[in-house]
């Protein structure tokens, strides 16, 4: 994966909440550190976001986006 933002935090997805237009998906980065970011269900849904799947956050000016690879 190549992206542009200078910020990117790797973690495992804890927890995906989908909700009827959002989904809110639970990053823990280290034990004890977690990052919890909104993002549309269809994003959600297209990264195939599940319980223990790595992911990345990441953080441009002030939004954090989530990535995987």
């Amino acid at each position: 994966m190549e992206i542009s933002a200078r910020n990117s935090l790797k973690g495992t997805v804890k927890k995906v909440v989908p909700g009827s237009v959002n989904t809110e998906v639970t990053l823990e980065l280290a034990p004890g550190v977690e990052l919890v970011s909104i993002i549309t269900k269809s994003s959600a849904e297209k990264l195939g976001l599940a319980e223990g799947k790595t992911a990345y956050a990441v953080i441009k000016s002030s939004d954090v986006l989530v990535a995987v690879e």
